[in-house]
């Protein structure tokens, strides 16, 4: 937890907002995406989820084959508390919504389903996409499954597996998949394993979005070396998520990016994140 507080006051530090952007390509993507503030009525479903998620009092039997959890002791958990810890907040959802709506990819692979929260961002960011999504947990699994059928939402597989088992397995074509998001086992050995496996199918317009890049001291050296990969131009540390583009005609850049350039928000965010991280 004190390895968090200092990486995150590190990463407040060097953080910038457009400001600090000189290549067209970021500064585009974090003034018409980032922080574009206009209301989509999609926030609306995704608020509707979440709070079905919190008030949802039953309990489940977690399988948890990834770095395990900080909060909970048991693997008999409530799925409001699941929701309310484990999955991603209300602000994220929201950007990565925006994210898949400002890049529209056709072929989404999500790493690590959880209870739906991020699935259900990147459903309704391209309605007309195709998110095969990835959990080893089965009762998770399932209760992501009955959540995404209130929304209506049918672009989603989901997969009960293993992660590596389902990557070692699965012979993948060239351009698979348009964004890959990584939120499953938050260790360095997986998460470079993960990498490793799925390189092939990488496109120039590819994205990937590794989650948890600072949770420890080994993700911040996984993430170091997904950065100097040779075919990795451009990526962007938003403290929460790394965000890796292969874009040839990029030089190789590494930017530290605030994701609201409100400075008073930033300010007040800030403050609660370092609070999160201390409860």
């Amino acid at each position: 937890m004190v390895y968090q507080i200092k990486s995150y006051i590190k990463f407040h530090w060097n953080s910038k907002n457009q400001h600090g952007v000189h290549s067209p390509f970021v500064f585009d993507l974090v003034t018409k995406c980032f922080y574009d503030t206009r209301k989509y009525p999609e926030y609306k479903d995704l608020k509707n989820y979440r709070n079905s998620l919190l008030q949802n009092k039953n309990l489940i039997e977690v399988t948890d084959f990834g770095a395990g959890s900080r909060v909970f002791k048991s693997n008999k958990r409530q799925v409001a508390q699941i929701a309310k810890t484990a999955g991603i907040s209300s602000r994220r959802s929201e950007l990565l919504f925006r994210i898949t709506t400002y890049f529209q990819p056709s072929t989404i692979l999500e790493i690590g389903t959880s209870l739906g929260l991020a699935t259900s961002a990147l459903s309704l960011g391209n309605k007309n996409g195709e998110i095969t999504t990835l959990e080893g947990c089965p009762k998770t699994l399932n209760q992501c499954k009955l959540e995404l059928q209130t929304l209506n939402i049918n672009n989603v597989i989901s997969v009960n597996t293993e992660f590596s088992s389902y990557l070692n397995a699965s012979k993948f074509k060239p351009t698979t998949f348009d964004l890959i998001y990584f939120d499953g086992n938050h260790s360095k050995k997986a998460t470079l394993e993960y990498f490793d496996l799925l390189i092939s199918t990488i496109t120039n317009d590819t994205i990937w979005i590794f989650d948890d890049i600072h949770w420890s001291h080994g993700m911040e050296e996984a993430w170091q070396t997904i950065q100097n990969h040779p075919k990795v131009r451009v990526t962007i540390d938003t403290f929460q998520w790394g965000i890796v583009f292969f874009r040839e005609e990029q030089r190789k850049e590494h930017f530290v990016i605030r994701t609201t350039k409100s400075f008073f928000l930033d300010k007040i965010l800030a403050v609660k994140n370092l609070w999160g991280l201390l409860n």
